[in-house]
C-alpha cells in the first residue's frame, strides 16, 4: 500500500493519462481525462530588504535598554548569590542537626545502660528483709484498708494523720 502511494505521489503530473480501465471481466469503460496538476512557485523576495531591517534593529539598542539589561543581569546575579548563601546556611544547619541527633542517640544509649545497671544493682530480697524484720512492716490485709469518700474529683488533701487500725 505504501509503495503504491509513493508511486502515485511521484507520478501526479501524469495521473489519469490512461483513458481506459479494467473492471473484472466486463468490457473496458472510458474514463474521463483530467488535466495535469500544475504547481505554483513562490516568488522569493530580495534578501537585501531583510539585511537592511536587521541592521536597523541592531542599531536601535539605546543606552536605556543597555542600562535595563545590566540591571537585569545584576538582579539575577544577586538572587543567585542569595540562593547560594541560604543553601549553604541550610546545609550547615542540617549537618548540625545530624550531629546533635547522633550525640542524643549516644546519650540515650548510655542512659539506658546506667538505668539497667541501677535496676540490677538493687537486691529486692534484701529490701524485703529490711522492711519486714527491721522496720516491722506487714502485708496488707482486708481489715487494714480504710476507704475515704473524696470531696473533690481530682485529689484528696490530707489535713490530719491517718488513724491507726487498732
Amino acid at each position: 500500500m505504501a509503495a503504491t502511494n509513493r508511486r502515485s505521489a511521484g507520478n501526479r503530473r501524469y495521473m489519469n493519462t490512461n483513458a481506459y480501465y479494467t473492471d473484472g471481466s466486463a468490457a473496458r469503460a472510458v474514463r474521463p481525462q483530467q488535466q495535469p496538476v500544475r504547481r505554483v512557485r513562490r516568488v522569493q523576495k530580495p534578501r537585501k530588504h531583510y539585511v537592511e531591517a536587521e541592521r536597523t534593529a541592531s542599531v536601535s539598542i539605546t543606552p536605556l535598554l543597555t542600562v535595563l539589561l545590566v540591571a537585569a543581569v545584576a538582579a539575577a546575579l544577586f538572587v543567585g548569590y542569595r540562593y547560594l548563601c541560604l543553601k549553604s546556611s541550610l546545609d550547615t544547619h542540617m549537618l548540625t542537626i545530624k550531629n546533635l541527633e547522633a550525640s542524643l542517640d549516644t546519650i540515650r544509649t548510655e542512659n539506658d545502660a546506667l538505668e539497667k545497671s541501677i535496676d540490677t544493682s538493687v537486691d529486692l530480697n534484701h529490701v524485703y528483709n529490711v522492711a519486714v524484720n527491721e522496720l516491722g512492716m506487714v502485708h496488707v490485709g482486708q481489715d487494714n484498708i480504710i476507704q475515704y469518700d473524696k470531696t473533690e474529683s481530682e485529689y484528696v488533701r490530707q489535713y490530719e494523720d491517718i488513724p491507726s487500725a487498732e
